[in-house]
C-alpha cells in the first residue's frame, strides 16, 4: 500500500467521481483508476461500486474513508505546523543563561519580532549553562567564559567592567572616594561567588596577578545573595557593572589600576547554527550588541 493509492482513494471517496478526483489531484484518470484497482486487488477488497457514472463506497470503503479522513487531516495539520514553524509563528526557544540582564533584553527583542514563539529560560553558572547546551536542554546560551570547544559556535555580545562594591559605611567605600586600588583589597573580608562563576574567575585572576589575597569569609552561588551579604557588612564583593543594582545600603567603585571584564557571549551548537529559529534569534541580537560599560 502506497500513500498515493490512499490519496487517490480518498479523493474519489469525497468527490464520488474519478474525473473530479483526477482534476483535484492533477493526475490523469487512467492513473487514478489504476491506483484504486491496485489497492483493491492487493487486499482483495471492493471499495467502490460503479453505478451510473458515480463511485459509491461499499461498507469496506466507508470504513477505510474514516481512516483516510484522519490520515489526511493529520497531514494537513503537519503541513500547517511546518509552514507556521518556517515563518516562526509557532515554536519554542529554550535559552540557558548565566544571568537575567543580557538574556532579558535579548528575549524581549526576540519576542517583539516573533510573538508567537514560546520562550523559556534557565539560569545557572557558566558550567551549568554549557552543560545544558551540550545536552540539548537549551537551543542557545548566554555565558561569559568558555574555553575553545569545536562543538560550539560563539559570538561576543558585550564587554562589561567588573566592579567592586561594599557597604556604604566601609572605609574603602566612603562617599569621597571615586575609585579603589586592587591592592587595597588585600586581606579584606570578601563575599565570593561560587566556583564556575566567571565573575569569580576573572576577579581572582586579576588579584592573583597583583599579588592580592583577600580573606574569603563566605561563598555564595547567587549574585542576589552576594549583594545581601555585602549589604549586611560581611565583606566586599565583585559584580559585573551590567548586573549591579543600586541599593542605598551599598556603593560600587571602579578598580582604577586593573582591568577586569565580564564578556557575555551567545553560543549554540555548530550543527544547529543554521536552524531557522536559532538563526532568527542571532539576527535579532546582532542589532543589540552592547558597547563596554564602565562602573559607576
Amino acid at each position: 500500500m502506497r500513500h498515493t493509492q490512499l490519496r487517490s482513494f480518498h479523493a474519489v471517496a469525497i468527490t464520488e467521481s474519478v474525473t473530479a478526483a483526477a482534476s483535484q489531484l492533477n493526475v490523469s484518470q487512467p492513473t487514478l483508476t489504476t491506483q484504486i484497482r491496485q489497492l483493491e486487488e492487493e487486499y482483495s477488497v471492493e471499495l467502490f461500486v460503479r453505478s451510473g457514472g458515480r463511485m459509491r463506497l461499499t461498507d469496506a470503503g466507508r470504513h477505510l474513508q474514516q481512516i483516510t479522513r484522519r490520515i489526511f487531516a493529520d497531514e494537513a495539520d503537519a503541513r500547517h505546523f511546518l509552514t507556521e514553524s518556517r515563518e516562526l509563528r509557532t515554536g519554542h526557544l529554550r535559552m540557558s543563561a548565566v544571568g537575567p540582564f543580557h538574556a532579558t533584553e535579548m528575549l524581549v527583542a526576540f519576542h517583539a519580532r516573533y510573538p508567537g514563539i514560546e520562550i523559556s529560560v534557565s539560569v545557572g553558572n557558566s558550567n551549568v549553562v554549557l552543560r545544558n547546551l551540550l545536552e540539548f536542554q537549551a537551543d542557545v546560551a548566554v555565558l561569559a567564559y568558555v574555553e575553545n570547544d569545536e562543538r560550539l559556535w560563539m559570538t561576543q555580545y558585550s564587554e562589561d567592567a567588573i566592579i567592586v562594591f561594599g557597604r556604604r559605611d566601609h572605609p574603602l567605600f566612603a562617599p569621597d572616594r571615586i575609585g579603589i586600588s586592587i591592592s587595597e583589597l588585600h586581606g579584606q573580608p570578601m563575599v565570593a561567588r561560587e566556583h564556575g562563576s566567571n565573575t569569580r574567575r576573572a576577579s581572582e585572576e586579576a588579584m592573583s596577578a597583583a599579588g592580592v589575597a583577600p580573606k574569603i569569609v563566605m561563598e555564595i552561588g547567587s549574585r542576589e545573595a552576594v549583594r545581601e551579604a555585602v549589604a549586611s557588612g560581611v565583606g566586599f564583593g565583585f559584580v559585573s557593572s551590567a548586573e549591579y543594582i543600586n541599593d542605598d545600603r551599598i556603593r560600587s567603585l571602579p578598580i582604577v589600576d586593573a582591568e577586569i571584564f565580564n564578556h557575555a557571549h551567545i553560543a549554540c551548537l555548530k550543527d544547529r547554527v543554521q536552524s531557522r529559529m536559532i538563526s532568527a534569534f542571532l539576527e535579532v541580537t546582532r542589532g543589540l550588541r552592547r558597547t563596554p560599560r564602565a562602573g559607576s
